[in-house]
C-alpha cells in the first residue's frame, strides 16, 4: 500500500501542478549535496504556498530550512513586500540552501538565519518580528518549545503549522519514549492546554509515507 500512496500522489502532481524546472533541480541539488531527503513532497509544497495566499502572508516564520525547497515554494507565495525568515542549525545545509535560493531568485525575500532554532528565536522577539504564518519543521524533540516561541511570534488570527505529527502511528506506542516521539506528544499536550491555539490534525499519506501535519490557528 504504501508504493500505491507514492504512485497516487505523483500522478496527482504530475496531472494539478504546472512543471516546474527549478523546484527540480533544488531537490536534484540537494541529493547531490548529500542531504537527507526528507523535503515535503510537491503536493505539500503547494499545500504551504496555497496556505500563504489564504491568509496573505507578507511574513512567515520556518524552523528547519534543510535545503531551502519548502522556503522557496513559501517565498514565492508572499505578498508583495513579503519576507520569509528560515533556521537552520546545519551550517553545511544551509550554504545548499543560499545556493538554492539564488537558483530560484527569491533571495531578496528570504532572511536565513544559522543557528539553532532555540537560540535565534527569542532574537526574533527582541526584534519585534509577527509573523502570519510559521511552518515548523525540525527536531521533533523540541516540538513543544517551538510551538511556545510560535504563539509568541504568530499575530493573532495567523496560523502556525507543524509537519511530522503522526509518524506512521507510532504516536500510538506507549513503548517508544524516544526524544521525537515524546516532543510530538508534548506538541499534542500543549496544542491542547493551551488557550492561544484551536488546532487540528490532517493524516497524510504519499510519496513522504503516513504522517500528518497539525494546523493550529492563534486566537
Amino acid at each position: 500500500m504504501p508504493d500505491r500512496f507514492a504512485e497516487v500522489d505523483r500522478w496527482i502532481a504530475r496531472h494539478l501542478l504546472p512543471a516546474d524546472p527549478i523546484l527540480d533541480e533544488v531537490l536534484a541539488a540537494n541529493a547531490r549535496a548529500g542531504l537527507p531527503p526528507i523535503d515535503v513532497s510537491p503536493l505539500q509544497g503547494a499545500f504551504l504556498a496555497l496556505l500563504c495566499h489564504v491568509v496573505g502572508a507578507r511574513h512567515v516564520l520556518e524552523v528547519g530550512t534543510l535545503g531551502g525547497y519548502s522556503a522557496i515554494w513559501m517565498a514565492r507565495a508572499l505578498a508583495d513586500g513579503g519576507r520569509l525568515v528560515t533556521i537552520e542549525a546545519d551550517p553545511r545545509h544551509a550554504e545548499v540552501a543560499r545556493a538554492n535560493f539564488a537558483r530560484a531568485d527569491v533571495v531578496r525575500r528570504v532572511d536565513l538565519r544559522v543557528g539553532r532554532a532555540l537560540e535565534v528565536l527569542p532574537q526574533l522577539v527582541d526584534e519585534g518580528h509577527a509573523f502570519d504564518l510559521a511552518f515548523i519543521d525540525a527536531d521533533k524533540a523540541n516540538n513543544p518549545a517551538y510551538a511556545d516561541w510560535a504563539a509568541t511570534l504568530v499575530r493573532p488570527g495567523g496560523l502556525v503549522l507543524v509537519d511530522n505529527v503522526v509518524r506512521e502511528g507510532r504516536i500510538l506506542d506507549e513503548a517508544d519514549d524516544s526524544p521525537d516521539l515524546e516532543g510530538i506528544r508534548g506538541l499534542y499536550a500543549v496544542m491542547r492546554m493551551d488557550g492561544r491555539f484551536e488546532a487540528t490534525v490532517l493524516q497524510t499519506v504519499g510519496i513522504k509515507g503516513w504522517d500528518g501535519l497539525m494546523i493550529a490557528r492563534r486566537r
